[in-house]
């Protein structure tokens, strides 16, 4: 049986965990009550989720640094 070359494991930005896009408040209101935001994307990453295989590679997650730090 041959390996399927679309199941292979998604490289997720370690940057922006594969939410590559947030909007964030302005602190003002629209006339219709509802908040004003802006859509900001994940610079590594450039709002796609996904990173080249040697971002992934050469950086540590953020959770496994903070984990470590922790225990020191």
């Amino acid at each position: 049986m041959m390996p399927d070359p679309a199941a292979r494991a998604a490289r997720i930005c370690p940057d922006c965990d594969g939410f590559p896009v947030v909007a964030i408040t302005t602190g003002t209101r629209n006339s219709d009550g509802t908040r004003t935001t802006l859509p900001v994307a994940c610079p590594a990453c450039h709002g796609t989720g996904h990173a080249p295989l040697w971002l992934v590679t050469s950086r540590r997650p953020a959770a496994a640094s903070l984990g470590q730090e922790a225990g020191r």
